[in-house]
């Protein structure tokens, strides 16, 4: 055999075992990591607030009323903003994730290996999605969250600081783009990538509210199994 291609053999065999070995310490420490639990920093605190944690299977939202005597969340993000402009929705649901994921794959179908790097390796920007409801339903796929007030006031700030607000201080409504007749996206801050998902941020809206979360996760599974899920 040529010493060229020996070398290149075995350049290729170290590459694709780098990778090999990257991606086991990826799945491995995600494993270890969103089986250890952060527990609810106030187990006393009273029931003052019922929203919902909900996923697609891999997708996490958190899911608030859009109206309490906290914040009427329609002030910000009208629904004129949705297609149906439907105004008796009860419910809206959060979820962060790469801009360039959400607008260019509404589904898995339509997903390019260019829009998975891009993600994967903080090379793009991010986006608020907002969906509508008009009631939610425990099952297993929506668990309800009972938060305080106090809980409750922390989440808000959390979610709010997510969007990338314009020069007035309203989120910026990306428009022309939607999933379906209920729902909108929004400029958001902070980058994607392997380490910072859609799951992520959802796992540190909990620990922010003060919930029982992971200790770090990327997907939807260790949420759901801190939930007994």
């Amino acid at each position: 055999m040529p010493l060229t291609l020996r070398k290149t053999l075995k350049f290729t065999a170290y590459t694709v075992g780098g990778i090999i070995g990257v991606a086991a310490l990826y799945v491995g420490t995600a494993l270890v990591l969103s089986a250890i639990p952060v527990p609810k920093a106030d187990p006393n605190a009273p029931a003052d607030v019922t929203v919902f944690l909900h996923t697609n299977g891999v997708h996490t939202d958190i899911v608030l009323p859009i109206k309490t005597p906290q914040i009427d969340w329609g002030q910000s993000l009208p629904v004129a903003n949705i297609p149906s402009q439907d105004s008796t929705m009860r419910y809206i649901a959060f979820g962060w994730g790469d801009k360039g994921f959400y607008l260019d794959t509404p589904t898995w179908a339509d997903l390019k290996v260019s829009t998975a790097f891009v993600a994967a390796f903080w090379l793009g920007s991010s986006a608020m999605h907002t969906t509508y409801f008009h009631s939610l339903a425990p099952g297993p796929e929506t668990i309800p969250l009972h938060l305080s007030h106090a809980e409750y006031a922390r989440l808000i700030a959390y979610i709010q600081r997510s969007f990338a607000l314009d020069a007035a201080g309203r989120p910026q409504h990306i428009a022309g783009h939607s999933y379906g007749p209920d729902d909108a996206f929004y400029e958001a801050h902070r980058v994607y990538s392997f380490l910072y998902t859609c799951n992520t941020w959802t796992n540190n809206a909990l620990k922010a509210s003060g919930q029982r979360a992971c200790l770090w996760t990327p997907s939807d599974k260790g949420i759901f199994l801190i939930y007994g899920r």
